[in-house]
């Protein structure tokens, strides 16, 4: 019977199924869209194409490996563009695609479809099929994103710049999980990839505050070029020797990385707070001085009792009907 993986590293969920981590950042070779796999029964319906062209005369040979050619490139521009659109959703602030790949899709689909039905005389009927299979692809596969999300008030030259150190990171980290394969131990393969989930988690906060990078840039680039060397050459030596006490110094590295690393996470996510409190209080304090929010008042139990004060020799000195008057 199967039994879930546990232990030190990796705690279990709640009984009510949430989950109190954060979800972790994805992997790019991971990111998937549901319906890749279309694109691949696309191109496999119009094999038909190809193969009835060896029976056709030299145009019509051509004109069947044209249209087939030509579909199967616009399945792999549109495969190329659902997966920037996985990119594009599973990130919190991200760029539009710069090339709407799958709208170039539904026109080489369109018009593949076109040619491979095209015979002489009947061009009009070849352009209505065209047109119905663009409209369809268009109907199965959706929209290019035509808009950038969560870039508001984010400094465009600092994103860009972020995403390039991420994308630099993120091969290092690739690196790294190659590296370690040549050991074959699947402990060490695991302890890798969770080094690589809390460096993916600083990637997220990267790229959702990219005026962090400056301080940020020895992290992603020095650190994790190191660790990379590293790695290679501990594989290099424990695939050969299975030292222990270079496996022991090889994971003392990794965990001082990856509680640094996490240092750095929590150090961003407090100073975002920080700037949030600071700008609460600043709106607030506009709106009491326009007259749109009322002022803070004093709270009472906060303020001394003067029933509750010590006795001084004045109270001793003070009539008791002046006292009332006073009060």
């Amino acid at each position: 019977m199967a039994k879930r993986f546990g232990g030190r590293f990796s705690p279990q969920p709640r009984l009510d199924g949430t989950d109190p981590r954060p979800p972790a950042r994805p992997a790019p070779g991971e990111i998937r869209h549901p319906l890749e796999s279309r694109t691949r029964w696309v191109t496999i319906m119009a094999t038909p194409l190809l193969i009835s062209a060896f029976w056709q005369d030299p145009a019509g040979l051509a004109l069947q490996l044209i249209g087939f050619g030509t579909l199967a490139s616009g399945m792999w521009m549109t495969r190329e563009g659902l997966q920037a659109e996985a990119a594009y959703d599973a990130r919190r602030v991200a760029r539009r695609p710069a090339i709407p790949r799958k709208l170039f899709g539904g026109i080489l689909t369109g018009l593949g479809l076109a040619v491979g039905a095209y015979v002489p005389g009947a061009e009009a009927g070849a352009g209505v099929i065209g047109v119905a299979g663009a409209v369809l692809h268009w109907l199965a596969f959706g929209t290019d994103p035509m808009r950038d999300k969560g870039m508001e008030g984010v400094d465009g030259v600092q994103q860009d710049r972020a995403q390039r150190i991420v994308a630099e990171g993120e091969a290092h980290l690739k690196a790294m999980q190659d590296a370690i394969l040549r050991t074959g131990d699947r402990r060490l393969e695991a302890r890798v990839g969770m080094f690589a989930a809390t460096a993916r988690e600083l990637f997220g906060h990267v790229e959702d505050n990219p005026d962090a990078i400056g301080a940020l840039r020895r992290y992603l680039g020095v650190y994790l070029q190191g660790a990379r060397d590293a790695t290679v050459k501990f594989a290099d030596l424990y695939a050969q020797t299975r030292d222990p006490r270079a496996r022991q110094d090889y994971e003392t590295l990794l965990d001082d990385l990856e509680t640094e690393f996490a240092a750095r996470s929590a150090r961003l996510l407090e100073g975002g707070r920080t700037d949030l409190d600071i700008e609460i209080s600043v709106l607030r304090d506009r709106l009491a001085r326009e007259g749109l929010r009322p002022a803070a008042t004093p709270d009472p139990a906060s303020e001394p009792d003067e029933l509750q004060r010590p006795m001084t020799m004045d109270d001793l000195l003070i009539p008791r009907e002046a006292d009332k008057q006073r009060r």
